[in-house]
Order: C-alpha cells, then structure tokens, then sequence
C-alpha cells in the first residue's frame, strides 16, 4: 500500500515498523460541544482506514484522544454554569452517539488529556532539562528555533513561519514562535500541581504525551484534518522528537475540508451544522457514505442534492444485498461458471487495488458498484448456482464491511417472518386457483408498504 506521506510530499510505500501491526494515533475531538458535519470526515475516513488495515490482516492498535481541559472547554462552562469535568463527560456521551450513528467503531484506546497528567509533565521536564523548554512565572514554553527540523511538515520555511508568529496578550515568551506547553493557572480554571506550581497543559503537548505513552516513541501512522499540519501537527513532532530523538510518526495522513454548499462553513453565515443536525434529519449512513465517496484529500462540498444521491446510492447497495439474499433461497445446486468465480475475483482485486493507491476509497466505491452490476446481472430473474451466490455475497459483504456501509438494519426479523408467512399463504391461493385470495393478500401487503414481484425464480419482496 502507498500512501501520500504529508510528511515527505510522496506516495511512500506503508511499511510499519512490526511486521503485521500498525501502531496509528488520530486526533480526536475537543469535547466542549456537539461534533459538526466537519468533524465527521476523519471520524470516517480514518475509520475506513482502520478497517482495511484489518482487512489486509494487520492488528491495528487505533488510538483517539479526548481534549478533555482546553480553553474552549473553560469557556464553555463558565457559559452552561456546569465544571469542565461534567461538560467534558455529557459531550463525550454526545460524540459517542453521533460516532455510533455513523458506525465508526471504538479506538483501542480513548485517552483524555486529564488522565495523562503525570506524562504530560513528565514529558515536559524532559523538553526542560534537554534545554528545549523554559518557564516563566509558571508558564512553560518550547523552544521553537531550538529544533532545526521545526517546518518540515507544513512544508514552509521557518521565516515565513516566523512572520505569522505574534505574543498575545498577557504571554511572557521569548520568542513569538515558541508555543506553550503548560499554563499557569487562572483564577477559577481546573488545575494540577507540577513542578512549575498550579496549572494546566497547552494543546500542543497532550497528544504527544498520550501516543508516547500508549504507543510508544516512534508510531507508523499519524493522522487528522488538513488544518491541523500547522502549528498542532508541527509542534507535536518539534516537542516528541527534542525529547526522544527519534522520529515522532513515520507516516502522516490528512484528510481535505468541507464546504456548504460550496462556501466555508461559518456560523456566521448560517451554514453551520451539527452532525447530530444532519443525521437526525437525513439519517447517518448517508453522512458516512459521503465522507467516503470522495477521495481523503479532496475537498468536499456538502449540499442537501448531496445527501439525495448518498441515499440513491445506498439504496442500490441494500438492494444489491437484498437481491443476492433472495437469490440465495432460490439457488440450484448445480456446478458454477469458473468465469463468473473468476469476474467476481476481479472486482475485489480492482477494490484492493484502488485502497492500496493513496487509499483511493472513490475508485474502490466504482469497483463496489461494478460488482454489483455483475452481480444482478447474474442473479436477478435467474436460477443462480449455490456456489456463486454464495461467493458474490461473502465478497461483497467483505467489501461493504472494510467501507463501514449496510449497518442500518431497517427489516425486523419477526415481521418479515408475517411477511414471508403471507406471500406463502398467496402463492398456495394461487395454486388453488383461488385469485381473490391471492389478490387480497397482495392489497395487504400492499398497504404495508411492501412490493412484491414475481419472477421465474420464485417471489420476490421489498419494502417500498
């Protein structure tokens, strides 16, 4: 698999660091509001990626931070009358809800910034005692210029980084460029005693603390949105590797912006949404197939037509699903074409090959919908081989699976038992030459929203 390293500018070849696992870190949420509809591409993206490192037979060990103490997260509790712990604790709740709705599975591991305290400060006594932090009246400040490599990342030089630096009021740093790594504590905030007296860690340093100590020094894979290269992805690696001296994350992965209807979200412009706001109105699973449907780097443009064609899009996978299940009851069991075996071979193939390009989920949602094409082409109206319907479900369920789709289960289990009940009792008025029946129990059927439709093969149902 290649992928394009942030890091390098290039399609590098992904090979971790221990044969069969990757080890990878993905910014998470700061959990001081509802997750919005931006949020939710890396949730699915890095999720996808999850899976198809699994499907590839990797052990992923997946980890995903809480920012659980940040300014925004005082703020925001001094606003609702409530602490930073009990705010911190109901938008948790609220993320796993929303990430449950867009089935994105549980990380590994689900730090929070308050549980590593004591690796946080850890971590910066090192950065200290290696001459590459410093404090000031209980503030602690990296070092910027200290680390010759500082810009390696965004790509940019370091006076062209330096010229957008700036002190803001009530900071006491050196230099504009150094950034903080502990905050003394104000009046009325959350804090933790070190060895610089009361205070709270910067942004920054959390997320270098927690993957150091769960994954270790070095990681194969880091990842998160595009607008987190600089300064937080550039300063993880500045503070990680003047405190190990070695290589922080070996490959790094970010994910492209959302627009509204092609303008920037902004609450100012009242095209700001919740992800909570869109599933609740359009259902979730359209959210998710959209976040995957273009490839990670690109950007993408929401729009309500958007979410229209997700939906159109989904249900031809449901009734792809649907049609292989029906053909699966009618099958015969006579030997399969080998060249039909071999077709379906070739989707899958086609699907893998597109993953492993730069994880090109796009090409491999074509390669998907190719197989379902050959698929109802084989199976719709026709007495398929058990052997084939077998093996274009187990692949395509695979496929559907590495992308995170189908999880709605809309069919209830006993009702669909009355349904299939009914179209039995249908079928023997039929027989009986019994029409009236027969008719009666299609009107019925009918009214409940459910379709029937009589082919060579048998009858076949679906809800309308």
């Amino acid at each position: 698999m290649k992928i394009l390293n942030t890091l390098t500018g290039k399609k590098d070849e992904f090979v971790p660091l221990n044969e069969g696992v990757v080890n990878m870190y993905v910014c998470g949420p700061t959990v001081y509001n509802f997750i919005h509809i931006g949020n939710t591409r890396p949730l699915c993206v890095f999720d996808t990626l999850r899976r198809y490192f699994e499907y590839c037979g990797y052990k992923v060990n997946f980890v995903q931070n809480f920012t659980d103490i940040d300014d925004k997260l005082i703020n925001r509790a001094k606003e609702e009358n409530t602490t930073v712990k009990e705010l911190a604790e109901k938008y948790i709740v609220e993320y796993k809800k929303d990430a449950g709705g867009l089935n994105v599975r549980e990380a590994t591991v689900h730090p929070k910034a308050t549980e590593h305290i004591d690796d946080i400060i850890n971590l910066i006594k090192t950065l200290e005692d290696k001459g590459f932090a410093y404090s000031i009246n209980g503030d602690v400040y990296f070092k910027t210029k200290e680390f010759k490599e500082y810009g390696k990342l965004s790509h940019m030089p370091l006076e062209d980084l330096e010229a957008g630096a700036r002190i803001n009021v009530n900071e006491q740093k050196n230099d504009p460029m150094d950034f903080a790594l502990w905050k003394s504590a104000k009046e009325g905030e959350p804090y933790w005693q070190s060895p610089w007296g009361k205070g709270r860690p910067g942004w920054h340093i959390e997320c270098s603390a927690m993957s150091r100590s769960i994954l270790g020094e070095t990681i194969d894979l880091h990842c998160g949105g595009q607008d987190l290269i600089f300064p937080h992805h550039e300063n993880e690696i500045a503070q990680s590797e003047c405190a190990s001296g070695k290589c922080f994350s070996r490959y790094w992965m970010h994910n492209g912006y959302i627009n509204i209807d092609n303008k920037k979200m902004s609450k100012s412009l009242g095209n700001f949404f919740t992800a909570r706001e869109v599933g609740e109105k359009f259902g979730y699973e359209p959210i998710r197939y959209i976040m995957i449907s273009s490839h990670y780097r690109s950007p993408i443009n929401y729009s309500v037509e958007i979410v229209e064609q997700a939906k159109a899009s989904l249900s031809r996978l449901y009734n792809c699903r649907e049609n292989l299940a029906f053909a699966l009851k009618n099958a015969v069991d006579t030997p399969a074409d080998s060249a039909l075996i071999e077709a379906l071979n070739s989707y899958e193939a086609k699907f893998k090959e597109a993953m492993d390009d730069d994880f090109n989920t796009a090409d491999a949602l074509a390669a998907v919908f190719d197989l379902v094409r050959e698929i109802n082409s084989n199976v719709v109206g026709k007495e398929a081989a058990r052997e084939y319907v077998q093996k274009a479900s187990e692949i395509f369920e695979r496929l559907i699976n590495v992308l995170g789709l189908l999880y709605e289960k809309k069919d209830d289990a006993d009702l669909d038992g009355e349904i299939e009940a009914l179209i039995a009792k249908r079928q023997e008025a039929r027989k009986n030459r019994d029409f009236k029946t027969a008719d009666e129990i299609r009107d019925t059927l009918k009214a409940q929203g459910i379709v029937l439709e009589d082919t060579p093969a048998g009858v076949k149902w679906h809800r309308a």
